[in-house]
């Protein structure tokens, strides 16, 4: 099974934190996960929120443990509220079903992992994300 290396984790989050500043974003923190939802890498920029680890986290943790993003979770949650309540207890409350949790697909079209984005609005977090993961020469699914 393909995995996140850490340069290409290290290259999401570069590439997505740039994309941030040239979109005039507020500062952003930028997660990596790898398929089994354990952190590569990390990074908050100056200005972000200290909490925005858990947001960036629990947006990122949610794509890849329910193999949809961020956009497609917050319909969900929409349509099913009590089942994405559900889930979230499963989950022990980790889950931010929100856009700015992106799947990681290889070139074969495979979940490797999720990049969590969050400190603007959810739309925005979403668009840095997938430039970061663009970087890495991967495919997202918002």
């Amino acid at each position: 099974m393909a995995e996140i290396s850490q340069e290409a984790a290290r290259t999401m989050v570069r590439a997505a934190l740039d994309k941030g500043r040239a979109m005039g974003l507020k500062p952003l923190s930028v997660i990596v996960l790898d398929a089994g939802g354990h952190p590569i890498a990390f990074e908050r920029e100056d200005g972000a929120s200290p909490g925005r680890y858990a947001i960036a986290q629990g947006k990122a943790y949610g794509a890849v443990m329910l193999g949809m993003g961020g956009r497609a979770q917050m319909d969900r949650a929409e349509s099913q509220a009590y089942f994405m309540a559900a889930v979230n207890g499963v989950y022990g409350g980790q889950t931010v079903p929100v856009p700015g949790g992106v799947l990681v697909r290889d070139t074969e079209g495979r979940v490797i992992g999720a990049v969590g984005v969050t400190g603007d609005t959810s739309d925005n977090d979403a668009e840095a994300a997938l430039a970061g993961i663009a970087a890495a020469g991967l495919a997202g699914e918002a």
